[in-house]
């Protein structure tokens, strides 16, 4: 554990994570800088709360002597590690860790780590309810929404702390040691931000860069990348795949879910394959992952079974929302990259009307077209990627440019038929047009509600 009473630490960015950090820091005797790029406008709801607390604030940029006269910064995942700021500091020698690497050395108990390209959020929320569902006490945070330095409080020495993190987190990391990680899967993403696919894939592989010959990384056999990852691992490896059986961990057999703790072990039967309540393959992978990261955590199949069994799918992520006039609504705003949009298509046989668009992370659309040509009838473009996203795309499916998803919502549902589907899965980010995947979640939500005269979402 660190000692940080009477440093001088640095926060760099002044998100949930940044906000939450400055204030456990300030909380263990550390002298507290926050700096943001934003304007003291922009951070006013913030600000008064940090000021209470004796922490002082920049705002509108980084000052250099203030990064210069610390001992520590930790930085938020939403800031670059090659900001000029950061890179000049860090050639000189001062410490720059994330929020997640912080937390990590405060948090009592055990950690479970779980990181890919998708499917990050459902898994944890499932892995937290299986643990808990099997009397084991479970902490759930990290990019799920709740920054992990909220959890050291209420972290014993007893405790699961099942923790999503993203590559924007792992980057940060230097010591972070999970008992157990996990990869679902890894495809191009945020590639904006770290240059190449290789830099991206290697900022996952961080998740299991301190573990040992006693801790555990699960994979995805089905996924090139993420199983390649294996052999740069240290640990023991367990596998998931929908396609066929594994020396050790979960798999598909006889229409049922089945988990083997090693090569000569017998084979548990977890659950039938119809017991899972969650639409589409991506969702059984996700499943087959939460099996083997839960059992390895020590829960057993029964609670397993039960947990997958009453899961409700977490809001955002392929989220039915209303069926009005025989058309069906749903809302996988978390489909923030091409593959996440590839699986929420893939969910549905045929007649999509999909909503596509958004600030575009270095994508390449071009990967949807054969599913598209096969499973949609029509695509409406939003937000400032709608260009790109019409120009490759063009002459696969008829495309009509809406650029507000008020407006896109409106003319996908003017043109679908019963029996048809809205869907919401922009393969894009959110912050031309909104705050965040879930601001976006929650307009389309209103929107739909909208159009069947109530307004049931606005505050969900």
């Amino acid at each position: 554990m660190m000692e940080l009473k009477g440093k001088k630490v640095l926060v760099v960015g002044l998100g949930k994570s940044g906000l939450a950090a400055a204030l456990f820091l300030r909380h263990q005797g550390a002298q507290v800088t926050v700096s943001d790029v934003r304007s003291a406008e922009a951070l006013a709801k913030d600000i008064p709360a940090l000021l209470e607390e004796g922490i002082m604030v920049e705002t509108g940029g980084h000052g250099l002597l203030t990064f210069r006269r610390q001992d520590l910064i930790v930085v938020s995942p939403g800031v670059p590690l090659n900001t000029p700021e950061l890179a000049q500091v860090r050639s000189f020698g001062l410490p720059v860790i994330g929020e997640l690497e912080l937390a990590a050395r405060f948090l009592k108990g055990k950690m479970l780590a779980i990181t890919g390209s998708n499917g990050k959020t459902t898994t944890t929320a499932l892995v937290g309810e299986i643990l808990e569902k099997a009397g084991i006490p479970t902490l759930v945070g990290g990019n799920i929404g709740v920054p992990v330095v909220s959890l050291i409080d209420q972290s014993t020495d007893e405790t699961w702390s099942v923790l999503e993190v993203s590559s924007f987190q792992l980057e940060s990391t230097a010591q972070f040691h999970p008992g157990i990680a996990v990869i679902l899967n890894i495809t191009p993403d945020h590639l904006d931000r770290h240059g190449s696919f290789e830099n991206y894939a290697r900022a996952k592989e961080r998740i299991f860069a301190a573990q040992d010959e006693h801790d555990c990384v699960v994979l995805n056999a089905d996924n090139e990348r993420a199983a390649e990852a294996g052999t740069r691992s240290d640990a023991s490896v367990y596998w998931f795949s929908v396609e066929h059986p594994v020396p050790q961990g979960a798999w598909l057999e006889g229409g049922y879910v089945v988990y083997r703790e090693a090569k000569e072990a017998p084979i548990e039967t977890i659950l039938p394959l119809g017991g899972i309540p969650l639409k589409g393959t991506h969702n059984v992978e996700n499943v087959l992952a939460a099996v083997c990261a839960s059992r390895k955590a020590g829960a057993p199949a029964e609670a397993i079974r039960s947990a997958i069994e009453s899961f409700q799918a977490v809001e955002h992520r392929l989220e039915y929302v209303a069926t009005i006039n025989g058309v069906e609504y749903y809302n996988d705003s978390k489909a923030t990259n091409v593959d996440a949009t590839l699986k929420a298509v893939a969910s549905f046989q045929s007649g999509i009307h999909l909503i596509l668009g958004g600030k575009d992370k270095g994508s390449d659309y071009t990967l949807m077209s054969q599913l598209l040509r096969a499973r949609v009838r029509a695509i409406y473009t939003i937000g400032s990627a709608a260009a790109k996203i019409e120009a490759q795309l063009r002459g696969v499916v008829s495309i009509h440019s809406c650029e507000t998803l008020d407006s896109a919502v409106s003319a996908a549902s003017s043109a679908a038929r019963p029996g048809d589907v809205v869907l919401l899965a922009p393969a894009c980010s959110s912050f031309d047009q909104f705050e965040s995947y879930e601001h976006r979640g929650r307009v389309f939500k209103e929107l739909v509600g909208e159009r069947r005269g109530w307004k049931a979402w606005q505050n969900s």
